[in-house]
């Protein structure tokens, strides 16, 4: 990586060069005896320190949500402060439309060559390559329960390798899975020497008091492990996470989740502009899957079906039709038979009644195309949790009702994250999480997956 981004600076730093001073290199004004070829590598060099001292390439950030590329461009605009700041103070010229341009287009050619990389790094770590080997430390539901997320997720770069509970006995394995149990939570030294590990995570557990974990920090002193602590509080986004210390304790400030005003505009704004876009882009695939629709089996060209919205309100979301006339009526004999019928996510595996054009535009989701006029209208978002019919939504717990507090969307982390591979629980996770934390930003990493999940649905979609 330190080589990717001394060639981008230098590509970024040398092209604005040449394209806005030419061959000639002049003398920077101010400074004798100096042209801008060597004020070019001065500032490539300068620009590489600043990217280390802000820590750009530790272990911590790299490939973990935006923290890198928050710090590349701090460290940026901090260096071209520093250098405005020189030149005002001791008389340098330098031309301004050489540092304007460097700036914005080094922060963009970092932020790509560092998002290449993160792409491949997460390929590799799905492979079991360039990944953490984590012991877990602590109760046995909290081992299980980071277990099951870190396995679920194999691109975050932890592999869990063993466990350390209360109560352990080797040769026993955290349920549900192959990773062995190494002991009880006085193993842990001899646990990290067998199992390689280089991470320690110690989980929330009364059975784990402060003074055991400061003791297995101090074992880790001669060692190179690091020392994570996993608090009994999930699915909360970075933004909303304080570390505070008080009176020597490292108290977690967690923000409430709000979706204010501002917010509402905000997202509202993006779904207009957005779906008017899309709706004008994508209309010959409008049309196309329309006369497909018509052309091949009888009955109306759009589904409309009544779902529950924002709050509670119900409205009449369109697909075009996928299924058999008479479709609905089957719906309870086939839950029935698939013996899923008292569950709030109603899924039929190899629906028979899918109709033959209706398997080829589920597949690609082409069937959701009409949704973006539910968008326009209000009754939707781009982004949202799964919208479901009243009958589900009956069955919902206190906690899945938190869905309804923003509006549902065409497609969703449920959409990216497995489709209808998800269970219940899962997609119900995955909702609160986005209602609860929120951002444009994540809306568009969403719509951005979504394309790649379209265009390569895999086993995902039924």
């Amino acid at each position: 990586m330190f080589i990717t981004d001394s060639l981008a600076l230098a590509w970024v730093v040398y092209g604005t060069q040449l394209l806005w001073l030419g061959n000639d290199s002049p003398e920077v004004r101010g400074l004798t005896m100096v042209s801008y070829w060597m004020f070019s590598a001065g500032l490539v060099v300068a620009w590489m320190i600043a990217l280390a001292l802000a820590d750009t390439r530790s272990d911590r950030v790299i490939g973990v949500g935006n923290t890198e590329y928050v710090r590349v461009a701090d460290a940026s605009f901090r260096l071209f402060g520093l250098v405005a700041i020189l030149a005002f103070l001791f008389q340098v010229e330098v031309a301004r439309g050489y540092l304007l341009i460097s700036l914005p287009l080094g922060i963009a050619v970092l932020v790509l060559a560092r998002w290449l990389w993160r792409g491949w790094l997460g390929a590799q770590r799905t492979m079991g390559e360039y990944a953490a080997r984590v012991l877990l430390v602590g109760s046995l539901e909290s081992v299980t329960q980071i277990a099951s997320e870190l396995a679920r997720t194999p691109n975050a770069g932890y592999r869990v390798v063993g466990a350390c509970v209360p109560s352990g006995k080797v040769a026993d394995t955290i349920p549900g899975t192959a990773i062995p149990i190494m002991g009880n939570v006085n193993a842990v030294e001899s646990a990290i020497e067998v199992t390689g590990a280089d991470t320690v995570a110690v989980t929330s557990t009364d059975d784990l008091p402060p003074q055991k974990v400061k003791e297995i920090s101090w074992g880790l002193e001669a060692g190179r492990q690091h020392l994570v602590l996993a608090p009994n509080i999930t699915d909360i986004a970075g933004p909303r996470i304080h570390t505070r210390p008080v009176a020597g304790l490292p108290l977690i400030h967690v923000e409430t989740p709000r979706f204010s005003r501002g917010q509402r505009v905000v997202k509202r704004t993006f779904d207009i502009a957005s779906s008017s876009v899309l709706i004008v882009l994508l209309s010959p695939v409008l049309i196309a899957v329309a006369l497909a629709v018509k052309l091949t089996s009888k009955g109306p060209l759009l589904f409309s079906h009544e779902r529950v919205g924002i709050n509670g309100q119900p409205f009449h979301m369109h697909k075009f039709r996928s299924m058999r006339v008479g479709a609905d009526a089957e719906l309870a004999a086939l839950l029935k038979q698939q013996g899923t019928s008292a569950q709030p996510l109603f899924k039929i595996q190899n629906d028979p009644r899918i109709t033959p054009i209706g398997r080829v535009i589920r597949k690609y989701s082409l069937d959701e195309l009409p949704q973006l006029f539910n968008v326009l209208g209000g009754s939707m978002s781009l982004v949202g949790p799964r919208p479901q019919v009243a009958a589900e939504v009956a069955l919902y717990s206190d906690a899945a009702r938190r869905r309804l507090l923003a509006r549902p969307g065409i497609t969703g982390l449920w959409q990216v994250s497995g489709r209808s591979t998800l269970d219940w629980d899962q997609t119900v996770r995955l909702d609160l999480y986005y209602v609860e934390n929120w951002s444009l930003l994540g809306d568009i990493a969403i719509l951005v997956k979504t394309v790649k999940t379209v265009v390569s649905p895999g086993e995902t979609a039924h």
